[in-house]
C-alpha cells in the first residue's frame, strides 16, 4: 500500500466553511439581529421540530386551551414554563453553532475497494461557550454520475434518482465530546469507494439536537474536495520468464564490452545463484550481496496501455484493465523491473520513484470507458504492433502491451506472446 498522499488536493486556509469561518471585523451581536435570525435563518439552515418538540408544542396548546377556559393562573405559569423551555432550546442551539467552522481533510491514497479515512477538522472560536453534540452529513460519489439504461421504456424521475443514489456513500460521524472554547476536534469517517475514477467527497450538513433535543438544527455547507480513485487491484496468473528478452538472449547494447561485465553489488534476493555471493562484500557489509552483471541491468518492463472504445467494447473489462495495469506496475516497480509506462498516443514516463507510479495510477483513475482514439501499441495474440504509438524508451526492455481475453478477462502480452492473465 502506498503511504503518499499525491491523489488528492490539500485542503488550504480558505477551505474553512461555518458560522466562523466568515473573514472580515466581527459583528456586533445585538437582540435584534438574534431575533432576525431566528425568525429568518440563512440559506440551507433549517430548524425543524423533533418528536418530543411536537409532543411539547401539543402539550402546550393544550394547557394554554385549559388556562383559558378556566382562568387558572397555576396553567398560566405552566404554559409560559413550556414555551420559554422552547424559546431557550433555541437560543442555546443558536449560541451552540456560533463561531464554530469546519474543514474536510481526505486521506490518501484512494483505491477501489480499499477503505480510506476522511477526516473533520472542527473549530470553536467562541471566546466563553463550549459546543456539544454535533454530528456531521458526509456523502462521496462519481464526478460523473453513469446515466440509467432505459431498458426499453421511459424511466421515470424516481427511478432516475434511485439510480443515481446507488453511486453515492452516505455517512454520519459524531461528535461525542464537548469542545472547549478556543478548541479543536479530530472526526474520522471510514469510506471505501466501489468505483475508481474522479470522485467528490463533500459534507453535506452539520446538525444538532442540543441542548434539550426539542428542535433540530442543520445547517447546510459547500465544503467538497476532489479525490482520485485508483484501480482495484486484482490477482493474475503471471508467466513473464517465459516471455521476457533480456540481455543474455543477444540483443544489441550501447554498452561496450560483453554481457558478463560487473556493474555493481546488490542485496541478495531469493531465487539467485550461490556462485554470485561476493562473499568479502557481504563479510564487511554484515548482509547477503551478489554481484550484478551487465546483462542483469536489461532485464525490465515497459507498459502500454491503450484504451480505446474499438479494442474495449465491453465496461466490466475496460475496469479490468485498469486495474490489471495499475497492479502490474505496482508489482514491477516493488521488483525493481518497470522502466516505463505510458497511455496509447501519449508521451512514455519513465519510473525512476515511486511518485511516477503514483502518475501512472492517478492516469489510470482518469481513464473514461468509451473513448475514440488512441492507436497506440496493442497486441493481439501474436500480432505485431499496430498503431502510430511512441516507440519505447529503450529497444532493450520489454513491451507490455493488453488486450481482451475471451469475454470477460484481460490479458497482458510481452513482445507478442501471452505472459499474464486476469
Amino acid at each position: 500500500m502506498m503511504n503518499s498522499t499525491a491523489s488528492i488536493n490539500p485542503p488550504t486556509s480558505a477551505d474553512w466553511h461555518g458560522p466562523g469561518a466568515t473573514g472580515g471585523p466581527r459583528r456586533a451581536l445585538t437582540w435584534h439581529r438574534v431575533l432576525w435570525t431566528l425568525v429568518f435563518p440563512k440559506k440551507r439552515h433549517r430548524i425543524a421540530l423533533t418528536v418530543p418538540g411536537l409532543f411539547l408544542m401539543a402539550l402546550a396548546m393544550g394547557i394554554g386551551t385549559a388556562a383559558y377556559n378556566t382562568a387558572s393562573n397555576i396553567l398560566f405559569i405552566t404554559l409560559s414554563l413550556l414555551l420559554a423551555c422552547l424559546l431557550l432550546s433555541g437560543l442555546l442551539s443558536w449560541f451552540n453553532f456560533m463561531d464554530l467552522s469546519w474543514r474536510l481533510r481526505p486521506q490518501g491514497p484512494w483505491r477501489a475497494g480499499h477503505e480510506t479515512i476522511v477526516t473533520v477538522e472542527v473549530r470553536n472560536t467562541k471566546r466563553w461557550l463550549p459546543t456539544y453534540s454535533l454530528w456531521f452529513e458526509l456523502a462521496t460519489q462519481p464526478r460523473r454520475i453513469p446515466e440509467p439504461e432505459p431498458a426499453g421504456r421511459e424511466l421515470k424521475m424516481s427511478e432516475i434518482l434511485a439510480a443515481a443514489e446507488k453511486h453515492i456513500t452516505r455517512g454520519r460521524v459524531h461528535l461525542r465530546e464537548r469542545i472547549e472554547a478556543g478548541g479543536e476536534a479530530v472526526l474520522e469517517w471510514v469510506v471505501k469507494p466501489a468505483r475508481r475514477g474522479e470522485a467528490v467527497v463533500e459534507l453535506a450538513s452539520v446538525g444538532s439536537l442540543f441542548p434539550f433535543g426539542f428542535l433540530r438544527k442543520n445547517l447546510g455547507t459547500e465544503a467538497a474536495q476532489p479525490v482520485l480513485v485508483w484501480p482495484a487491484q486484482v490477482e493474475y496468473e503471471w508467466s513473464g520468464s517465459t516471455a521476457a528478452q533480456t540481455g543474455t538472449q543477444g540483443q544489441r547494447t550501447a554498452r561496450a564490452g560483453p554481457g558478463d561485465d560487473l556493474l555493481a553489488l546488490r542485496k541478495y534476493q531469493l531465487g539467485d545463484s550461490h556462485r554470485l555471493i561476493h562473499w568479502k562484500a557481504s563479510a564487511r557489509l554484515g548482509q547477503m550481496m551478489v554481484r550484478q552483471f551487465a546483462a542483469e541491468s536489461h532485464d525490465g518492463f515497459v507498459l502500454s496501455v491503450d484504451a480505446s472504445a474499438d479494442l474495449w467494447p465491453r465496461p466490466e473489462q475496460f475496469e479490468l484493465l485498469c486495474s490489471l495495469a495499475g497492479t502490474l506496475a505496482e508489482d514491477l516497480f516493488a521488483a525493481g523491473r518497470l522502466k516505463a509506462v505510458g497511455l496509447a498516443g501519449a508521451p512514455w514516463h519513465e519510473t525512476r520513484r515511486l511518485r511516477d507510479v503514483e502518475a501512472w495510477l492517478d492516469d489510470l483513475a482518469r481513464l473514461e470507458f468509451g473513448a475514440r482514439g488512441g492507436g497506440g501499441p496493442a497486441l493481439r495474440g501474436k500480432d505485431t504492433l499496430r498503431g502510430g504509438g511512441n516507440p519505447p524508451p529503450n529497444n532493450t526492455h520489454n513491451l507490455i502491451t493488453f488486450a481482451p481475453d475471451g469475454a470477460r478477462g484481460v490479458a497482458a502480452f510481452i513482445n507478442g506472446r501471452k505472459t499474464a492473465s486476469a
